[in-house]
């Protein structure tokens, strides 16, 4: 049986209630999420984790830059880069987004250290001997969107399950066109 691995992204305290951006009902994914990861673990797969590693000054940042798109989120060392408390970490976790002018909304740019020499998720993987992996977290219009299709485009078989996901939703079908886009490319969508 092939080797599988959960990556579970971006379960921050910024992309969940109370946070600087906050996607609507993010908190209803930390329960099956959490199932998963007990599942695979017990099963003896790979569970790892992203993490929006961002400086103060990142150029997506509207108070940093004219051209930025987003509310500061996910800051180094804040309340809100911290995981959700409630969710179960049980696995080596991958910084992406940790340089100022670096953007990556997919987990397969995320290093096991917060530097750009470090291992990246893919080559992690491929090491342990990983055919398939399951992508859960926030955002699914962005960056769960962009980890199942470097998954797939990496030769993994990709699988986004939505019970363990929400959209940011910046316009309101933004979700429902990421689901389209990731069935158009072949990435399994549950």
């Amino acid at each position: 049986m092939a080797k599988k691995a959960l990556i579970v992204v971006d379960v921050q305290n910024d992309f969940c209630p109370g946070g600087t951006l906050a996607v609507l009902q993010s908190d209803e994914v930390i329960a099956p999420i959490n199932q998963l990861v007990n599942q695979y673990l017990a099963a003896g797969d790979l569970v790892v984790y992203t993490k929006d590693h961002h400086p103060a000054n990142h150029h997506s940042f509207q108070s940093a830059h004219p051209d930025g798109i987003w509310p500061d989120h996910c800051v180094q060392n804040t309340n809100g880069w911290e995981f959700h408390p409630d969710l179960i970490v049980e696995g080596p976790v991958f910084y992406t987004g940790f340089l100022a002018e670096e953007d990556s909304y997919s987990g397969f740019g995320g290093h096991i250290e917060a530097n750009k020499d470090a291992q990246l998720l893919g080559d992690y993987l491929k090491e342990n001997g990983v055919e398939a992996v399951t992508v859960v977290g926030l955002a699914l219009d962005y960056c769960i969107k962009a980890t199942a299709i470097d998954a797939h485009n990496l030769d993994f078989a990709s699988t986004v399950l939505l019970d363990g996901t929400r959209a940011v939703n910046v316009n309101p079908d933004d979700g429902d066109k990421a689901i389209a886009e990731m069935k158009s490319l072949g990435v399994v969508v549950l």
